[in-house]
């Protein structure tokens, strides 16, 4: 009786030991979709009438988030951020975050540029979220300052309200001396820092141009048109090189429910 009862025991280990490990060898993971993960497209400039269909092909969905973003690069409702990011492994049926471009941008103040160094300027209108215009230097003994400030060819006084993205022109003192000053040697610098520095030497950023360059570390410039030390009129444009970030690899998202939306 008692072999028989082992016996009896033994199948039944047998037995439960088998649909064990059918259950996590085959039935969990196709419950779970183990294994089988999905690359997130690059969204940026998409509408967000296209995202259903586009993500759907892909088994992933979406949610819209309530932060507002503009930029004046790109239409209105079309993705400006996304999370996860491009290239992101994630498991089918992710939720994918997006944030769409304002349809209308948002106001902001003008700032008091008059009187300040250009370098000041620049750093104002790009934290307001406006955009360097054109700048026009003439013969005055206040070299590099600001003398007026213009939207559309017209004085705009400081504390008018104007849609973010707008481009404010500058005039400038060029000084009462030579027209002519040396381009600055601005290799090494991130591009923002060189920008500043060739507004200081009286010439502006030109084209920008990325290149990969493995020996160099990303966003730093490593060549200029004109180079270093040639003579340039003022406000003339210098060409800018600068090293290409790497691209990134993929990174492998939490798992998360297939969620029914979108």
């Amino acid at each position: 009786l008692l072999k028989v009862l082992l016996l009896h025991f033994s199948l039944m280990v047998v037995v439960f030991s088998s649909i064990v490990l059918l259950f996590f060898e085959f039935v969990l993971p196709i419950m779970t979709k183990h294994g089988q993960f999905m690359t997130v497209p690059d969204l940026k400039g998409i509408h967000v009438d296209a995202l259903d269909e586009l993500l759907t092909q892909r088994n992933l969905c979406f949610k819209i988030t309530e932060d507002t973003a503009y930029s004046p690069v790109y239409p209105p409702s079309v993705v400006l951020e996304q999370y996860p990011k491009p290239g992101a492994r994630v498991k089918e049926g992710r939720r994918t975050y997006i944030t769409l471009n304002a349809t209308q941008p948002p106001e902001v103040s003008m700032p008091n540029l008059v009187d300040g160094s250009i370098r000041n300027a620049q750093v104002l209108l790009k934290s307001r979220g406006l955009a360097p215009g054109t700048i026009k230097y003439v013969p005055d003994i206040a070299k590099n300052a600001v003398l007026a400030q213009q939207y559309k060819g017209q004085p705009i006084a400081p504390g008018t309200r104007i849609a973010q993205g707008s481009p404010i022109d500058l005039v400038v003192g060029a000084g009462l001396g030579k027209q002519l000053v040396a381009v600055p040697d601005v290799a090494g610098m991130t591009l923002e820092d060189a920008e500043l520095f060739l507004l200081d030497a009286g010439v502006r950023l030109g084209n920008v141009i990325y290149k990969r360059v493995d020996s160099l570390s990303a966003g730093t410039t490593f060549r200029q048109v004109p180079s270093a030390g040639t003579q340039a009129r003022l406000g003339e444009l210098i060409d800018l090189w600068v090293v290409e970030a790497k691209q990134e690899e993929p990174t492998i998202e939490p798992d998360t429910p297939i969620l029914q939306e979108h």
